[in-house]
């Protein structure tokens, strides 16, 4: 190619291109995260132990074989 003075010079155009720039900015956005407490409530069997006590007389010896009735006078007389 060289430099003819015959020939002017011209220019093409290409279709435009796009070229985006972007730009980011911090936006505040609430995320909400939501907890629900359930209270269970349980049974739980705790054990007090209780005592029952009897009393009982039985006569051995002197008094075996006697009804109570005649055991007990005797010994009211001593």
């Amino acid at each position: 190619m060289s430099d003819c003075p015959k020939c002017n010079s011209k220019a093409v155009y290409d279709p435009p291109q796009t070229v985006f720039e972007d730009y980011y900015h911090p936006q505040h956005v609430d995320v909400v995260h939501q907890v629900q407490v359930i209270r269970r409530h349980h049974c739980v069997p705790v054990y007090h132990h209780t005592t029952t006590v009897s009393v009982k007389d039985v006569f051995c010896g002197d008094f075996e074989g006697q009804n109570a009735r005649t055991a007990s006078l005797r010994g009211k007389r001593r």
